[in-house]
């Protein structure tokens, strides 16, 4: 198996964001966007209505880093800046 280079994944982690994204505004209106990754940490932003919501912390978890773990295992950690 080949390994993937960090450039290959992180174009695929960003793609994986913009299709979540997109089910987080038609659902939520709100939006994640890709901040950087770096290790196995993966940072993005959560904006739109998910801004000072009390339930960010359940989106993050249950619509992001959920989907982001079962295509990426080895991203640890999905937070948010």
């Amino acid at each position: 198996m080949v390994a993937k280079s960090t450039e290959d994944k992180e174009l695929q982690l960003r793609n994986l964001l913009e299709k979540l994204s997109a089910y987080v505004e038609q659902f939520h209106g709100g939006s994640v966007e890709f901040i950087s990754f770096e290790g196995n940490v993966l940072k993005v932003r959560l904006g739109g209505a998910c801004l000072n919501c009390p339930l960010l912390p359940s989106t993050l978890q249950g619509w992001v880093a959920a989907p982001v773990h079962q295509f990426f295992p080895e991203v640890e950690v999905v937070e948010d800046k």
